[in-house]
């Protein structure tokens, strides 16, 4: 690892901007790190682009260790974030520090990142003060999907703008090493990040965050149950996915694969000897 909260922080003060890509297994978080990628999020959307699930609110802390720990065998110079999921901080302190430690002991991640505002504050004390970095997450928070009715963009009027700006305060104050801004209209989310001096994380909020973040398989345009406002597609991987399997299928069914350069040789004689 060679990129660090520090570094972030110094990011934000030169206007570097920061960035960061939710990652799931081995071979993929080698590609990131060889892009320069800022940070890996092993994020709990592992759920719907990995699992299939309708949302995020089934995936386990095992889940999370096992791709975690995928993902941080691949990383060298990037950041590796692992998200915490649904119940796994919500009990109390204890079982936040508990399962925030497995993510650093067990699957090797650099940090931890935890959904809420003021709400979660002790809980992102007592990890921090186990000398985990923590990255919250405000706004649009998935695994309060039930409790939004759905998945909304947050922020829109005046008090709930104002709660927005307080819990990203409270975050900082409470320790946070970064914030996930998520689903909040963008001159919000530019105030916040004007307000504090971490670096905030952009996801659907516009470009005055310090930072974006993106789930890979919208942004390569793999994952196609739907697509949300935010997303640009960079490139069209689905498409060159399902032509790559069609063709091997195609060219099994015809025997023309495996052909000779794709095979293994042997020595006529051994053949005749077997005979």
């Amino acid at each position: 690892m060679s990129k660090t909260i520090t570094t972030f922080k110094e990011q934000k003060a030169k206007g570097d901007k920061i960035t960061m890509m939710t990652c799931y297994d081995y071979s993929m978080a080698k590609l990131m790190d060889q892009a320069d990628m800022d940070i890996l999020l092993v994020g709990d959307s592992l759920g719907m682009v990995m699992m299939g699930l309708p949302d995020t609110l089934a995936v386990t802390m095992d889940d999370m260790v096992h791709h975690t720990l995928c993902v941080s065998r691949g990383a060298e110079n990037a950041f590796v974030l692992g998200d915490m999921p649904f119940l796994s901080y919500h009990i109390s302190t204890e079982q936040a520090v508990t399962n925030a430690g497995r993510l650093v002991k067990e699957a090797g991640a650099n940090g931890v990142k935890l959904e809420g505002g003021a709400s979660v504050c002790p809980q992102i004390e007592a990890i921090v003060k186990a000398q985990i970095p923590v990255c919250a997450h405000i706004g649009l928070t998935p695994q309060s999907v039930n409790a939004f009715g759905g998945f909304k963009v947050q922020g829109k009027s005046v008090e709930a703008a104002k709660k927005l700006i307080e819990d990203a305060k409270a975050v900082e104050a409470a320790g946070a090493s970064m914030v996930v801004l998520e689903g909040i209209p963008a001159k919000l989310a530019s105030i916040i990040t004007d307000t504090v001096s971490i670096p905030t994380i952009g996801i659907g909020a516009g470009a005055g965050c310090d930072g974006q973040v993106l789930v890979y398989q919208d942004m390569l345009a793999m994952f196609s149950d739907f697509t949300p406002k935010f997303v640009k597609h960079f490139a069209e991987v689905g498409d060159v996915m399902r032509q790559a399997f069609a063709d091997y299928a195609k060219e099994v069914k015809a025997g023309t694969f495996p052909d000779e350069e794709h095979s293994y040789a042997i020595d006529d004689a051994v053949i005749e000897a077997l005979k």
